[in-house]
Formats: structure tokens, sequence, C-alpha cells
């Protein structure tokens, strides 16, 4: 056997024996959703008329058929899902209808919005530049906008220099504007999706111990 395959095998032990931990992976991800979606279902609930208008109306909002019922659906899975996620009981179920309401909200708000959550202000540095020089026209919009997002915050970091404390104001942060895109929807598509097929991990989750008393066929193999 070559050193460089003796080096690789014995990397490759050593990765195997991380698996150990594979405890934390999905544990991390409930605890980085949970408190995403019980917010989110909290906020909705807070302000509960106002999201049946806003799921209900055609001119400003959503424009969704039974808006009450949708609503109080939308705050239901949010909220208890998220505590769900956060104990990992039920993990896999909840998952799907947590699935559904990223889908919904990435198709029915974000998505005409494009990808960015926020807009890239820089053409030239854009993720959206490599596939804008393989022609795809979504790409190519994309760069346009990015081009006149940098000409809108340089005006508007202009007038904030000009009429206000800019130090103070761009102490924690600087000013970028908000493109709404699908971003945040996909990703935590992505990682209730992981969940769904992986379950919410050993030790740390009340569906491992429920499993190993009730000596249920494991979640993951």
């Amino acid at each position: 056997m070559s050193p460089l395959i003796q080096l690789f095998s014995r990397l490759h032990s050593l990765f195997n024996h991380t698996r150990r931990l594979d405890f934390l992976a999905p544990l991390l991800l409930r605890l980085f959703l949970a408190p995403v979606m019980i917010a989110a279902g909290w906020q909705k609930a807070g302000s509960f008329e106002s999201t049946v208008a806003w799921f209900g109306n055609d001119d400003w909002g959503l424009g969704l058929p039974f808006p009450a019922l949708l609503a109080a659906l939308a705050i239901a899975t949010e909220l208890f899902g998220g505590i769900l996620l956060l104990v990992g009981l039920a993990t896999r179920y909840v998952a799907v209808p947590l699935m559904i309401t990223m889908l919904v909200a990435a198709l029915s708000v974000h998505w005409q919005n494009g990808w960015f959550a926020v807009a890239p202000s820089n053409p030239q540095t854009s993720m959206a530049r490599p596939l804008a020089v393989l022609g795809i026209p979504a790409a190519q919009r994309s760069l346009e906008n990015s081009a006149e997002v940098g000409q809108r915050l340089q005006a508007a970091k202009g007038l904030l220099r000009e009429h206000g404390n800019y130090s103070w104001l761009t102490e924690k942060g600087s000013f970028v504007v908000l493109n709404n895109g699908i971003e945040f929807a996909a990703t935590y598509f992505v990682m209730l999706l992981a969940l769904f097929f992986y379950g919410a991990g050993r030790w740390l989750s009340m569906d491992y111990w429920i499993e190993r008393r009730f000596h249920l066929a494991p979640e993951s193999q």
C-alpha cells in the first residue's frame, strides 16, 4: 500500500470516529430553527387581525382564501412546531408542515423578489454574476438590480452623512437594501428537509429516548 493511500485510509478512519458526535448536527439545526419558528408564530399571534388582513387582502396582501383559518394554521405550525423542534419531539412529523409553510412563504411572498434576502449592491461581486455569464436571464436581471441598489445606497448614505450622525448610525453595521427574496425561506426548507430525513439526533432529543423506551426503529441508520 502506497504512503498516500495509507494516509488517506488513516484520515478516513479518523473522520469515521467523528460519527460518535453526529448528534450535534441535528441538535444545532433544531436549536437554530426553533427560535426562528417560535418568533414568527408569536409575532403573527400577537397581531392576529393584521395577519388575517395580510393573508386575505388582494391589493397589498397575499390574497389567500379563508385567511383566518390559514393564519391560525400558520401560527400553530410555527409556534408549536418550533417548540417541538426545541425538545426534539415528533421532529420528522413536524418538519413536514413547517416545510410546507416555508414553501408557501417562498412562493407567495418572496418569489417575485428573486433569491437574495439582502440585495447585493455590487454587480461585480454578486453571486448571480457566474450565472449571468451563462446567459440565465434571471441572473442578468439580478445584476441590473444590484447596479440600481448600489446607486440608491450611495444616495441614501450621502443624505445620512450630510444630515445625520453617520458614524453612530453605522456603528453596529452598514446600511443595506432589503430585497426580501426566497433565500431565508429556502435555507430553512433545506434545514428542515435534513431533519425530516435524519431525525432529531441521539441523546439530546425526546424522540431518541422514546424510540429506546418502546424499541422503535431508529429515525436514521
